[in-house]
């Protein structure tokens, strides 16, 4: 086997790390970043890659010829996206399948930097996080009336939401601020004595806010040893239960709704 330069091991390193920064800001449970992490590097030339997780950084030691180098990256939290995930492992994939080592780190750098991260548009996705809300409403025993307020206190929130997180705002806020909009509106039901039963309205306009991938990341993690890290973004998902939580707290006092549920 061909020994491998020092400054070549340095740009497999970063690679590598980037490929476990990619996946852990996109939604990856811990198992899925560690196993691709360690297949990029052994697919391009190491001989053993370590690596490390924790809940806002990752740690990376590739191994080559006795040689180790270590790198560090702080991972900073996007919204889901499956689409990258998949992209990421298909690049792998034809890695681990080229026998062709000649420019193969390049070729394979070149393929990160192509990575299609467009999503759909704000409008869109509010539409159909509204519609979703108004089918469970539907689906629950609301009238129509109740349906259609659950549809626009749905769309709203998710639209707040999406932009709140486009700039940046802490998620915890941004959470606080959507549960609010979409209970707010919601309430409106009670206020305008609108429909059936207004108690499923606001129920249903909050159904965005749940946090179900990261709940169920968290105990994937812990079920295959991932114990600190699993027990981080469990925390991180119970603290955005919470927050949801105070936002509609916040609304049906402000509408002096002194008692909601079914």
């Amino acid at each position: 086997m061909t020994s491998i330069s020092y400054v070549k091991q340095q740009r497999i390193t970063r690679l590598c790390v980037r490929c476990g920064l990619l996946l852990m800001q996109y939604g990856a449970e811990s198992a899925v970043v560690v196993d691709l992490s360690k297949r990029l590097g052994l697919a391009l030339g190491m001989n053993s890659v370590e690596c490390s997780l924790n809940f806002n950084a990752i740690t990376l030691t590739t191994i080559c010829d006795e040689r180790c180098i270590t790198t560090t990256r702080d991972t900073i939290n996007q919204s889901i996206n499956v689409n990258l995930l998949v992209q990421i492992q298909q690049i792998i994939n034809k890695t681990e399948a080229t026998v062709d080592n000649d420019n193969l780190i390049d070729r394979t750098t070149l393929a990160f930097d192509e990575l299609d991260k467009t999503v759909y548009p704000t409008w869109l996705v509010s539409i159909f996080v509204g519609a979703s809300c108004a089918a469970f409403a539907y689906l629950n025993g609301g009238s129509w009336s109740i349906t259609a307020v659950t549809f626009i206190a749905g769309m709203v929130a998710m639209f707040t939401r999406i932009y709140l997180s486009k700039h940046h705002f802490n998620p915890f806020i941004t959470v606080i601020v959507t549960a609010f909009i979409a209970s707010l509106i919601g309430a409106t039901t009670y206020y305008f004595d609108i429909g059936n039963n207004a108690d499923i309205a606001v129920a249903s306009s909050v159904l965005l806010l749940i946090p179900s991938f990261p709940l169920i990341n968290s105990f994937s993690d812990i079920l295959k040893g991932y114990v600190n890290i699993g027990i981080g973004r469990a925390v991180f998902t119970y603290m955005l239960t919470l927050s949801a939580c105070v936002g509609i707290v916040m609304a049906l006092v402000l509408m002096r709704i002194q008692h909601w549920g079914f």
